[in-house]
């Protein structure tokens, strides 16, 4: 909502440079999409590995 505010703000402000934001966001957020599932695929990774180091102590019942 505050995303639509902000872009309503700047359409009556300076509507070329609002026009051309409509334009290229999905083009950026198309670019950026790669970055997104790679910081995914690593935070999956370092859980995985947390939890695989983790798992003896977790057996043994450490911490409870």
């Amino acid at each position: 909502m505050l995303t639509l505010l902000l872009w309503l703000i700047l359409a009556v402000l300076c509507w070329p440079l609002a026009v051309l934001a409509l334009i290229l966001y999905p083009i950026v957020w198309l670019l950026l999409l790669p970055f997104r599932l790679l910081g995914f695929a690593i935070d999956i990774s370092f859980s995985f590995v947390k939890n695989l180091l983790l798992l003896p102590f977790r057996l043994v019942g450490v911490g409870r």
